[in-house]
């Protein structure tokens, strides 16, 4: 489970015009159209084709809770992708990106500064260079750790350094222990 990389898919969800489907026969059929066949569909859900048959037929309505997940999740990956494009283009270019998060976060700084790591509650807005990073190193298949240190860069620059106002020996910001992380476009 990638908690940067759903928080990501959390905020670009929040720009579709019409709900995903919700049933599970609805969501199946969903994704049997989209990957034009239920082999596809069984082997991404980890399933047998005659299950994806069944729920295309609605014989199957309620789905394991684990089943139930990866439905949900792959079909809101899939799902308007234009809408989904066009809300990551606009974070990319002009709107950025906020993150709102409650982690332990601290520095390493020159001696004698209070580089503590404690745990802070923060709401930043970060500029559009960020939210491209964050998108881009998504697409190709980033884990958790490099959106986390995309992450601890931008906070370093825009909370810590203040856009280079402030704290300009800054070598590296650590975030780690994230109780909540969310973000926002």
């Amino acid at each position: 489970m990638s908690m940067f990389g759903d928080g990501l898919d959390a905020a670009v969800q929040k720009a579709f015009t019409r709900p995903a489907p919700k049933s599970a026969g609805a969501q199946m059929r969903y994704l049997v159209k989209k990957m034009k066949g239920t082999r596809a569909v069984a082997q991404m859900l980890r399933i047998s084709q005659r299950t994806v048959e069944r729920y295309v037929k609605d014989q199957i309505k309620k789905p394991r809770p684990d089943l139930a997940a990866r439905l949900e999740r792959e079909v809101k990956r899939r799902w308007q992708p234009q809408i989904r494009a066009r809300a990551r283009e606009r974070a990319a270019t002009t709107g950025g990106i906020v993150i709102d998060t409650r982690a332990r976060m601290g520095y390493t700084a020159p001696i004698g500064t209070t580089d503590e790591s404690r745990v802070r509650h923060l709401t930043v807005a970060l500029p559009p260079q960020y939210a491209a990073r964050l998108f881009e190193a998504q697409e190709t298949g980033a884990g958790d750790r490099e959106l986390k240190e995309i992450a601890a860069e931008a906070l370093r620059e825009v909370y810590f350094q203040d856009g280079g106002r402030r704290a300009g020996s800054l070598e590296e910001v650590r975030f780690t222990d994230v109780e909540h992380l969310e973000f926002e476009l």
